[in-house]
């Protein structure tokens, strides 16, 4: 069998280009929670750092992915809505 004298084109994945979407931070357009972001820090930041079990470590990254936000934002949004009902 002979090779072709060119490179057949492959057709784009949709669901990569979701998930690389997800992971740069873009805007997701097929999930509807992806267009609700959380505010993100202007100027000086302080660092939380939380340990978890690799279990619910992946169940919220995992949950995360299939709302199409980002874990920081869901982490800053319960903070922000827990301070707000306890402080």
């Amino acid at each position: 069998m002979s090779k072709p004298p060119f490179k057949m084109p492959q057709r784009p994945d949709p669901a990569a280009a979701k998930l690389d979407q997800w992971v740069t931070g873009e805007e997701v357009t097929a999930a509807p929670a992806a267009t609700i972001r959380a505010e993100r820090p202007v100027g000086k930041v302080a660092r939380l750092t939380i340990d978890l079990t690799p279990e619910l470590h992946a169940k919220f990254k995992a949950t995360c992915a299939m709302k199409g936000t980002r874990m920081i934002d869901e982490v800053r949004r319960f903070i922000d809505d827990w301070t707000q009902k306890n402080g």
